[in-house]
């Protein structure tokens, strides 16, 4: 029997905001098939950190939250286009987001 090799990790996570673009608020759904620490963060075009949604220990499952187009001081963003990424040790996935205003 042939060996099963495991899945690469970023096969390990998904990601999906909706509505996209958005205003005033987009949906961010994903999944991780392994709990562990997680981060959940906004990026600008330019590739600063605006924002940290969540960081910190995460369960394996599916979860949701929304992102109401602000910065972590709680300013209102321009519209642009921001990529909401989520890391874990060996995997990262990352999705591009237009914010209308």
């Amino acid at each position: 029997m042939p060996a099963v090799e495991p899945a690469p990790p970023a096969a390990r996570l998904r990601l999906a905001a909706a509505p996209n673009p958005f205003h005033p608020f987009t949906r961010l759904r994903y999944e991780l098939a392994a709990g562990g620490p997680a981060d959940l963060a906004v990026h600008d075009a330019a590739g600063r950190l605006v924002r940290v949604l969540a960081t910190g220990m995460a369960e394996a499952g599916r979860h949701q939250l929304l992102w109401d187009g602000r910065d972590g001081a709680g300013r209102p963003l321009g519209s642009g286009v921001y990529f909401v990424r989520l890391r874990m040790p060996g995997a990262e996935v990352s999705e591009k987001v237009s914010l209308v205003r």
